[in-house]
């Protein structure tokens, strides 16, 4: 079987720091003992688009042999075993929401998956994360390294919002 190369946006505002743990865990259980996954810093932002906690934010890489769809219905059900409501509002708090950001250097836009998602051009808690893993992949709509990227949204004052901190893992 072959493998994919994919990235996910990993956030949560509402006990932050146990949602990301456990989001973790999770996906190591859900794509397998093997799964390799590779994190970025973790990022604090202000909440975007509405009043609320502020969010804990990284990137996580790995490897499956899973479609592009059943990694997506694989997020939701870790979604799920968090507490996450998929009928609240767009903009809200929430106890962790992932997504798939990339994979391989596939676009879909198909049977609810959108990637690359669009949120990597427009937000730095989802830019820098990506640009820590993985500063020379290119992306495959704009055809600019994640670095390139990365630098262009500096320019914008949202960066300012974004704190790296110091994650406690245990």
């Amino acid at each position: 079987m072959k493998k994919h190369l994919i990235y996910v946006g990993i956030g949560s505002n509402i006990e932050q720091e146990k949602h990301i743990r456990l989001a973790i865990k999770y996906l190591q259980e859900c794509f397998g003992e093997h799964c390799q996954l590779q994190l970025s810093p973790v990022y604090k932002t202000q909440a975007i688009g509405f009043k609320g906690d502020d969010f804990l934010n990284l990137v996580a890489c790995f490897e499956t042999e899973l479609t592009a769809l059943d990694v997506e219905k694989t997020l939701k059900i870790i979604e799920n075993k968090n507490g996450r409501c998929h009928n609240q509002e767009k903009f809200s708090a929430r106890t962790l929401d992932i997504d798939l950001l990339l994979y391989d250097q596939d676009i879909i836009n198909s049977h609810g998956v959108n990637v690359p998602r669009d949120e990597i051009e427009k937000y730095a808690f989802v830019l820098s994360p990506l640009a820590d893993l993985a500063p020379e992949l290119i992306h495959p709509q704009t055809h600019k390294t994640i670095s390139t990227m990365w630098q262009q949204l500096q320019q914008q004052k949202q960066v300012g919002l974004l704190q790296k901190i110091d994650f406690n893992w245990s």
